[in-house]
């Protein structure tokens, strides 16, 4: 068995075959004033416009938790308020906030790395392996985001029932370690990013298929799995609908928690949306410290394309 850095080296050499096999001309640099042309004021208008009503949602929140009821029901103004933090305050003491949040992570956290790991893998055997059925296998991989996830719950919940795991996070984890999302957006993506002549080359060297996936096919697949990383993290924190049914109000995650800001016969909207831009916080963070990395991974998909 040949050792890795043998194998790095043959990956290095596959790459300079694949180049060369592509050609010379496979991508010329366009010519001409296209190349020249700057985005104008209509373009920054419109990336402009799309940025506020974006981020007015946000907004709207931070405006509605700023305030209290009592000026809410005369009208919502324009400019914020002082009453957040008291608020926050209100949220902070009527649920189990932090433990909320700490569950919301763990839950995100895990989905993620593990919707990333094994969607890299289906995607790497589906791309590049030659198996019997994998076209079919594939299609109906992807026919399964057609079914309504409601149709699952009743199902779901009795198996989650006789493991005993109703009540625990295992229950909101285990459902979403692989998604067909995830299996067919890593499949498209190494379809193109990874050339044949890559794995041929470590192939050849020695290396078995699990290494040529772990040292070629996973760091090919770098900006697609941020970006799917990315979006699971968002997609599991937001989720409301299962993690109410399976969770007990004990253990709850963070939109499971912020439903029980909401009385049975008096609704306090301001505490309520003070909550909810509480519960976004983290994902701003995210997006700012994953910014980066997500222009990459579309820029990437774009050159790809």
């Amino acid at each position: 068995m040949s050792s890795i850095p043998m194998i790095e080296q043959t990956a290095g050499k596959g790459a300079a075959k694949a180049a060369a096999r592509r050609g010379p001309g496979a991508r010329k640099p366009r010519s001409g004033h296209g190349s020249d042309r700057r985005p104008g004021f209509l373009t920054y208008g419109f990336l402009g416009a799309v940025l506020l009503a974006s981020l007015f949602p946000l907004y709207w929140s931070f405006l509605v938790g700023s305030h209290d009821n009592t000026v809410l029901s005369r009208g919502i103004p324009l400019l914020p308020g002082g009453n957040f933090l008291a608020n926050a305050a209100k949220v902070f003491d009527s649920i189990p906030f932090w433990k909320a949040m700490g569950n919301s992570l763990i839950v995100s956290c895990v989905t993620a790395a593990s919707v990333v790991v094994f969607s890299t893998l289906a995607g790497f055997a589906f791309a590049k392996l030659r198996f019997r059925g994998s076209k079919g296998l594939l299609v109906f991989v992807i026919a399964t985001m057609a079914v309504p996830t409601q149709l699952g719950v009743v199902p779901l919940f009795i198996v989650m029932s006789k493991l005993g795991w109703t009540g625990s996070l295992w229950a909101v984890i285990i459902p979403g370690v692989v998604t067909a999302f995830g299996v067919f957006w890593m499949t498209q993506y190494l379809r193109d990013a990874l050339p044949d002549e890559l794995i041929e080359a470590v192939r050849m060297d020695g290396a078995s298929m699990i290494q040529a996936f772990w040292y070629i096919g996973f760091p090919a697949a770098r900006p697609a799995a941020a970006m799917l990383a990315l979006f699971t993290f968002v997609a599991t924190w937001t989720n409301f609908f299962w993690p109410f049914i399976v969770l007990d109000p004990s253990n709850p995650t963070l939109p499971v928690a912020l439903q029980l800001l909401q009385a049975a016969h008096f609704v306090d909207y301001s505490v309520v949306l003070a909550g909810a831009v509480l519960a976004t916080v983290p994902l701003l963070l995210l997006f700012i410290a994953a910014g980066r990395q997500l222009v990459s991974g579309i820029m990437q998909g774009a050159v790809k394309g």
